[in-house]
């Protein structure tokens, strides 16, 4: 499970973090627990499509509109590398990694993707008492300004 989080922190922490990240891992687990990817793009653009649906819910299709004007490369990279090769692996399923991507990005100050993926985490069943807990865990990480931010985007997740 550690070592999947890893891997899919790049696209939340950047690449040079993941492979600093992944070096001090290996020192706790001196093999790689998964090969490499050569992979079949067709599928993970499948794949990615499914898991994307997933976490965006009913917004899946605005979402994806969004993405393609901003640029049809960051749309077919987003559901192809993103959802499709990193998100939809087996080894961590997607409740928990929606937790981590949580945390990922409360911890960066990316608050509109956090937002999204509050949205994310409910969409794919984590009870919200469980985000309520992660948020709690980040206390000793998160200065108080970062906290507050994410704490209120969660409130207003919640309708409270």
């Amino acid at each position: 499970m550690g070592e999947e989080l890893l891997l899919q922190s790049y696209l939340f922490a950047g690449f040079p973090r993941a492979l600093n990240a992944m070096r001090e891992w290996r020192r706790i687990e001196p093999e790689p627990l998964s090969g490499g990817e050569d992979g079949d793009v067709e599928q993970w653009r499948a794949d990615g499509e499914a898991t994307c649906a997933a976490v965006y819910g009913s917004m899946y299709d605005r979402l994806r509109e969004n993405i393609r004007h901003l640029h049809p490369s960051l749309d077919a990279w987003m559901i192809t590398e993103g959802y499709g090769k990193v998100l939809s692996r087996p080894g961590l399923d997607l409740p928990r990694r929606e937790l981590c991507i949580v945390a990922a990005c409360a911890a960066a100050g990316q608050d509109r993707q956090l937002l999204s993926h509050y949205h994310g985490a409910l969409n794919v069943g984590v009870d919200p008492v469980v985000i309520d807990h992660v948020l709690d865990a980040l206390s000793d990480v998160l200065d108080a300004d970062r906290a507050s931010s994410a704490r209120m985007l969660w409130a207003r997740v919640r309708g409270k």
